[in-house]
């Protein structure tokens, strides 16, 4: 299989980024003329990164270069955050990126979606999914995404690779901090009764419980799983969201998604050491679920799951690159992540989606 990576850092926005990065990719897979590109660019190029697209494939002498920009993006190497760079994966040999329409064994589709461009009628088109949010600068920008090597006006693309088998799964690194509670009262996004107690109040004693002080709770380290039944959740199988403000005179806890009475909900808490373990047992079950050595892997990390989390290091990334010690890795840290789960697509917060490669 021949499939390599490069990551290239400079002190501008520079095409030559974008064509260092192939080419060094290209080198390191003894191939001279590339089936396609995956090319992803920091943000600083979110504002026009057509030139940078355009010398990717002139390096790879293929027009199949897609990609996306994100605030951060990294390879089994190096990761990079808030400087400009360009990392780039290229694939040989009988490995390729192939337009949907070609997809007949129905493989899974890698999909890349700027923020704007996310809507159920695509995202739940019954195509099984992975991928993730780009997180340029504004996202609103024309070139968030690219596929062709040129812009995508829909703001979404997506493609399937022939030749290999895959297995995808996510890590939530999460640590419950109560039992799956029935929702007895909501109002639009505010959730008001929980366990027929006041949201807020409930909350609050699970963390003192988990915490054993009197600290105020780190809301922006709580996670709201919630599903059709308790069951679901015990099973894994929930929707996530985050908490945007509390109520202190109400009770009531205003949350990112609208819940619905009858619904259950756990409180979770994101945790360092928790998600470390998560990402590990993760690779361990993917590698046996193909049954074979992995050839490469791609990785959607969510902004507030990398370095930013993990005190400066991204251990997600670590874990990978000491699992599968030479294997290429790319990926990027974005606004949110794509997996299939319980039969379908889901936007995550704070998830990280790993996805492994083998021969087929």
């Amino acid at each position: 299989m021949k499939v390599a990576t490069s990551i290239v850092l400079g002190k501008e926005a520079s095409a030559d980024l974008a064509a260092k990065a192939v080419a060094n990719a290209m080198q390191k897979a003894d191939i001279s003329i590339a089936n396609s590109v995956l090319l992803l660019l920091t943000s600083e190029f979110a504002g026009n990164p057509q030139q940078a697209i355009k010398a990717a494939a002139k390096a790879a002498n293929c027009m199949q270069v897609m990609g996306c920009s994100a605030t951060g993006i990294f390879t089994e190497e190096d990761w990079v955050l808030d400087a400009p760079a360009a990392a780039a994966m290229v694939f040989g040999d009988s490995v390729s990126l192939e337009l949907p329409n070609r997809n007949t064994g129905n493989q899974p589709l890698l999909t890349l979606t700027a923020p704007n461009a996310i809507n159920s009628i695509w995202l739940n088109n019954s195509r099984q999914r992975y991928g993730g949010v780009s997180g340029d600068a504004i996202g609103q920008g024309p070139f968030s995404v690219w596929q062709n090597a040129k812009g995508e006006v829909s703001g979404y693309v997506e493609a399937f690779f022939s030749g290999v088998k895959v297995a995808t799964g996510t890590s939530h690194g999460v640590q419950l901090l109560t039992q799956p509670q029935q929702i007895q009262q909501t109002e639009q996004f505010d959730l008001l009764q929980l366990n027929h107690q006041p949201a807020l109040n409930g909350l609050q004693k699970a963390w003192q419980s988990h915490s054993r002080s009197a600290e105020t709770v780190p809301l922006h380290l709580i996670i709201a799983l919630y599903a059709d039944s308790a069951e679901a959740i015990t099973a894994g199988n929930f929707n996530q969201t985050t908490i945007i403000s509390c109520n202190e005179a109400e009770g009531s806890i205003t949350l990112a998604q609208p819940l619905q009475a009858g619904q259950f909900l756990s409180w979770s808490l994101r945790a360092t050491e928790v998600a470390e373990a998560d990402i590990t047992i993760l690779a361990d079950s993917l590698a046996g679920e193909l049954g074979s050595k992995p050839g490469f892997g791609l990785m959607f990390s969510c902004l507030g799951r990398g370095p930013y989390f993990y005190d400066g290091v991204d251990r997600d990334l670590k874990v990978i690159t000491k699992t599968f010690p030479g294997m290429p890795v790319l990926g990027f840290y974005g606004n949110g992540e794509i997996a299939y789960i319980d039969g379908n697509n889901r936007l995550l917060p704070y998830s990280a989606v790993l996805s492994l490669f083998s021969t087929a």
